[in-house]
């Protein structure tokens, strides 16, 4: 923690010293995309985008799960889907899975994890889908699972508007961990090609 502390003392040191660029993000904010990720430590978006303050929305959950669209249903995530579309108009938005994701593996096994019933019906939100011989192959149960997040992001209204009319742009990435590549969803073939 300590390491956390001494590189937050020296980005206010930094700040200070560019204060032109980051008043302006004082104004508000434009984003250029809506970034939806895992909150698995292991994935950070400015990184892996080099996105500057101001340039990515993001929205991470447990296992990238976007919760399908219910009128009835009062969800964060919902609530940041809507802002993101209809307040800021942000013109893309980023399903962005990734390997070795333990939120995917605790559904392919059907794990339930001990004294965590929030994760635990968290992950049934997912609406997990795969037949097990297609599990063999690597990173497969996550780029199916990255699928089905980007189906529940086109049912909610606000998106699937802005989809009619050409205003916005659906992305499906994936992130392989341990080699660094990219892969996007193409929704035609319905495979996963180098970014």
């Amino acid at each position: 923690m300590q390491s956390l502390i001494e590189h937050a003392r020296a980005f206010s040191t930094s700040v200070a010293e560019q204060r032109g660029d980051f008043a302006a993000l004082a104004d508000g904010q434009r984003p250029q995309a809506l970034f939806i990720s895992c909150s698995d430590a292991r994935i950070v978006p400015s990184l892996i985008t080099g996105a500057r303050p101001g340039e990515i929305f993001e929205l991470r959950t447990a296992g990238n799960i976007v919760p399908r669209h219910r009128i009835e249903a009062n969800c964060g995530v919902g609530a940041t889907l809507e802002y993101a579309v209809i307040a800021l108009q942000v013109p893309d938005i980023v399903v962005c899975g990734h390997s070795c994701c333990d939120a995917v593996q605790d559904m392919v096994v059907g794990k339930s994890l001990p004294g965590m019933a929030l994760f635990n019906r968290w992950l049934q939100r997912a609406e997990f889908r795969s037949r097990p011989a297609s599990l063999q192959r690597r990173g497969v149960a996550t780029q199916r699972h990255l699928e089905t997040q980007l189906e529940h992001v086109r049912s909610y209204p606000c998106v699937a508007l802005r989809l009619r009319q050409r205003r916005l742009r659906l992305h499906g990435w994936f992130y392989d961990i341990a080699s660094g590549e990219m892969s996007a969803y193409d929704a035609r073939e319905r495979i996963f090609r180098p970014l």
